[in-house]
């Protein structure tokens, strides 16, 4: 009773599993059976071309065997070992996200995901300072547990409230596209443009009293909410509001990190380091659920004789920092965050070829493979295709038409986004914009005058 062919996959899996995002009624899964690099296969046999590395996290594509049979081999040496003991997997790791992490990082909390590490980058910020406001824009995701859904700027924390952790206090993301502050000069100098975002962040930190705010957190590329790229200065100067009021400042790189950006972590693009930074996804590349907190050595000194009143019994998991220092390794030994910046050239210039033809495409961002198509009904008004927090039928049947033709793509509202494996080829990332450009025929149609 216990044995079903492939083809019953989905069905069984309907019958007794829960799902996440979703009305239970409503779900169609795929019945996934394998991948590798970047595709992965249906129990029909149908292939798919990966353009969002399944949630934005197989950065090192499907299936790599260096990483695997890593996982193969720590499981037969040590599958597990309690969070208090050192092990090879663990000082190899620390020794590896030392040296790739901005500026004097050096000590690393680990946790089985995202969220969790937000969670406690937070119990870190309001431990070291005193302090228990934490400050976060409202177009971010930081996780589903209850204190990242709060941190979560975007709707999916109403349905919660108000049983989510207090404290903290949204500010406004400098959406260029979308800019609160000028609807009626969209064309102001970027120079000017950083600048008003970061009064308003100082102006709501003046609002809150700098000596209440613990930290301030942003993701380095808001991602899931329209991969929103930061202006030139910006993250720089959030770094200098966090000095000048001595409140912490926390990076979100997990989405963002480990070469998505074309470079190992998203605020190296701007030369900034955050004291603390938080990581997940592609730090194993999702083979096995691993998340991190990197701080600065004054966070990891603040506790030498205090005691971290905190801790997850699968801290440290031996099969987890293995599948991390195999994926690290084996993205060094293929320079895949080099491919990903080179990539990622080709990459923008195909979107913005695109955007020429495409009346529907109001805006495209991208950063390496990090890359998102604003779609737009009036290019003039910038009416969305979907509404804020609504997916319309259009955007249903682009993606349908997308999966129809082998192409696995995200959509977030009204933006298409494209996170495709790092280690893909220009061929590939050509033959996955094909169909979109077919697909967005179906955008174009709802275009008005």
């Amino acid at each position: 009773m216990f044995d079903f062919p492939d083809d019953q996959i989905a069905q069984v899996s309907l019958e007794h599993n829960f799902w996440t995002w979703s009305a239970q009624g409503g779900v169609d899964p795929i019945p996934v059976t394998r991948a590798e690099g970047v595709y992965f296969w249906d129990a029909h046999g149908k292939r798919y071309l990966d353009f969002n590395s399944m949630m934005m996290c197989v950065n090192l594509g499907h299936g790599d065997p260096r990483v695997i049979e890593a996982i193969v081999a720590q499981a037969r040496a040590l599958p597990f070992a309690h969070g208090s003991m050192a092990t090879r997997p663990l000082a190899e790791l620390g020794r590896l996200l030392a040296h790739l992490t901005p500026g004097d990082m050096d000590h690393f909390l680990y946790t089985l995901g995202g969220a969790e590490a937000n969670e406690n980058a937070i119990k870190l910020a309001r431990a070291v300072t005193g302090r228990h406001k934490i400050l976060t824009r409202y177009r971010s995701y930081h996780g589903a547990t209850a204190g990242a859904m709060a941190l979560t700027g975007d709707p999916r924390r109403h349905s919660w409230e108000p049983n989510l952790m207090g404290g903290v206090v949204h500010f406004l993301d400098p959406y260029r596209y979308r800019s609160t502050f000028h609807r009626t000069n969209p064309d102001i100098p970027e120079a000017e443009f950083t600048r008003d975002y970061l009064n308003h962040l100082e102006e709501i930190i003046t609002y809150e009293g700098p000596g209440t705010i613990a930290a301030v957190m942003v993701e380095s590329v808001t991602g899931t909410n329209g991969i929103l790229i930061p202006p030139d200065g910006y993250m720089q100067g959030v770094r200098a509001l966090c000095d000048k009021y001595g409140i912490l400042m926390i990076a979100d790189e997990v989405m963002a990190g480990f070469g998505r950006t074309g470079k190992w972590f998203a605020v190296d693009h701007w030369g900034v380091v955050p004291d603390l930074m938080t990581m997940a996804k592609g730090l194993t590349s999702s083979y096995l659920p691993l998340g991190a907190v990197g701080m600065r050595p004054f966070i990891a000194e603040h506790f030498r004789e205090r005691v971290f009143q905190s801790g997850l019994t699968y801290s440290g998991h031996t099969l987890t920092l293995a599948a991390a220092v195999a994926n690290i390794k084996a993205m060094m030994e293929d320079d895949v965050v080099g491919q990903a910046a080179a990539r990622g050239v080709f990459l923008r210039q195909q979107l913005m070829d695109l955007g020429e033809k495409h009346p529907s495409i109001g805006d495209v961002r991208s950063i390496g493979l990090f890359a998102g198509v604003e779609l737009v009904k009036n290019r003039e008004t910038r009416e969305p295709l979907s509404p804020f927090n609504q997916t319309t039928e259009p955007m249903k049947r682009l993606r349908k038409f997308c999966l129809e033709r082998g192409l696995n793509i995200f959509m977030h509202w009204n933006v298409v986004l494209i996170v495709p494996p790092l280690i893909i080829t220009e061929e590939l990332l050509a033959e996955g914009l094909a169909v979109l450009d077919e697909a967005l025929a179906i955008a174009d149609a709802e275009v008005t005058e």
